[in-house]
């Protein structure tokens, strides 16, 4: 019985997919990794990754074509259902990397707190090109979450662990609200069970104007405002959250992020 399984979509970035996976520290007998290669220009070789890291096991599922994060995940997750060997899924994206202790402080606090079905961390965001971060901080109690959540996402895809039985009660990310469709999917979650965020530093994400965040960030607010309204859970924080995120949308997203990095 594997402890968990780290999910990772994979897009023509090679050198991040290996620097993330070199940032893994667990016991390698108690988890594997699944890549889901999205119709890369360059099919991902699988051997190529195996014989870099021989005692992780690593299988690769490979797209035929290029067809979006949403569609590469639920791929994944299908693949997923179907198994029974494993407790937890992780998630982690191509460049991102974990701090040594992620995955132990993960477990152990899922396998301690068994109505807790939706785990994320405080993560750092870094740009790639000045070197700059900031420290990603949010709410960690399940009633806290479930406020913030109507104004930002409190759960920071890459940092995420959930129980398999999501897949059973939840199924799989929807695929209608495009470039914020993990927003979507960790709403779903914890209108039904409880979430929680362990208030630690345990991962970093790389930011920059190339990624699929910043690349779609108008059609992105566009699908946060739809999941606040579907979503949110008293008409109050819904206005106030389709207000605040009609507000972002004018703003440029390099704009946004140098002020981050300012105030950090």
């Amino acid at each position: 019985m594997k402890n968990f399984i780290l999910l990772i979509p994979y897009y023509n970035n090679f050198e991040g997919l290996i620097t993330s996976l070199k940032s893994i520290n667990y016991s390698k007998d108690k988890f594997e990794v699944l890549i889901v290669d999205d119709g890369s220009k360059i099919k991902l070789d699988e051997e190529s990754v195996r014989v870099l890291f021989p005692e992780v096991i690593i299988n690769v599922l490979s797209l035929s074509q290029n067809s979006g994060i949403a569609i590469a995940l639920n791929k994944g997750l299908e693949e997923l259902h179907t198994r029974t060997d494993y407790i937890y899924i992780a998630r982690l994206d191509c460049g991102d990397t974990c701090h040594p202790n992620r995955f132990t402080e993960q477990v152990k606090f899922l396998d301690e707190n068994t109505d807790i079905y939706l785990l994320g961390t405080w993560c750092e965001f870094t740009d790639s090109t000045t070197g700059k971060s900031y420290l990603y901080k949010t709410k960690t109690k399940h009633e806290d979450i479930i406020k913030e959540m109507h104004f930002k996402c409190s759960f920071i895809h890459p940092t995420v662990m959930f129980r398999k039985e999501v897949l059973d009660f939840i199924g799989y990310y929807p695929e209608n609200y495009p470039h914020a469709e993990d927003y979507a999917y960790f709403w779903e979650i914890i209108r039904q069970f409880k979430g929680a965020l362990l208030p630690e530093l345990l991962v970093n994400i790389t930011a920059n104007m190339q990624t699929i965040s910043a690349s779609n960030y108008k059609e992105q607010i566009i699908s946060r405002i739809k999941v606040i309204k579907a979503f949110g859970t008293k008409p109050l924080l819904i206005t106030y959250g389709v207000i605040i995120s009609r507000v972002r949308a004018i703003i440029p997203y390099g704009l946004i992020l140098k002020m981050k990095l300012l105030l950090k």
